[in-house]
C-alpha cells in the first residue's frame, strides 16, 4: 500500500512542478504593446510593470525548482516505503513550498482582479479592456498556479497518509 501511495506522491509531484513551471514561464514572458494614437505613442504592458507579478514568478519558480529537486527523494521512497525521516522532512519543506505559491498566487490575484474590474472609488480602471491577450495570459498563468498549489495539496495530504502507516 505504501509503494502505490509513494507512486502518487512522484506523479502528483511532477504535475505539481509543471504547474508551477508553466505558470511562471506563461507570466514572464507576458507582454503587450499598444498604439494609442497612430505612429505618435505606443504603450507597454509587461509582467514586471508590477511587484506582485515579480513576487509571482519569483514564487513559483522557488517552488518548481523545489519539486524537482525532492522528486529524487520521492523515487527514494518508492524503493524504501519505511523511510520516516525523509517522508517528514519533504512534508515540513511540502508545507512551507505550499504557503509561498499560494502567496503569489494570491498576491498577482488582486492585481489580476483591478485589471478585470477596476476601482472608480480609487480611479483605477480597467486596463483589460485595452490589453486582452496581455490579460488573458496572467489569468491563465494564475490557473496554473492554483491548480499546482492544489496538487501539492494532495502531495501533503499522501504525504500524511504515508507516514500515518509506516
Amino acid at each position: 500500500m505504501n509503494k502505490g501511495i509513494s507512486i502518487l506522491d512522484l506523479i502528483l509531484r511532477t504535475i505539481a512542478a509543471a504547474g508551477t513551471f508553466g505558470s511562471a514561464i506563461a507570466m514572464a514572458t507576458t507582454n503587450e504593446t499598444l498604439t494609442v494614437f497612430p505612429q505618435f505613442t505606443q504603450v507597454r504592458a509587461e509582467y514586471d510593470d508590477h511587484p506582485s507579478f515579480k513576487f509571482f514568478v519569483i514564487a513559483n519558480s522557488i517552488v518548481c525548482g523545489y519539486l524537482a529537486i525532492s522528486v529524487p527523494l520521492s523515487i527514494f521512497h518508492i524503493i524504501r516505503t519505511a523511510a520516516k525521516k525523509s517522508r517528514i522532512l519533504l512534508l515540513v519543506f511540502d508545507l512551507v513550498m505550499l504557503t509561498l505559491v499560494t502567496a503569489g498566487a494570491s498576491s498577482a490575484t488582486a492585481i489580476v482582479y483591478l485589471a478585470h474590474k477596476g476601482n472608480t472609488s480609487a480611479n483605477w480602471f480597467a486596463f483589460c479592456q485595452l490589453f486582452d491577450s496581455f490579460c488573458e495570459r496572467i489569468s491563465g498563468s494564475l490557473i496554473g498556479s492554483f491548480a499546482a498549489a492544489v496538487t501539492l495539496m494532495l502531495v501533503i495530504v499522501t504525504s500524511a497518509v504515508a507516514l500515518s502507516r509506516s
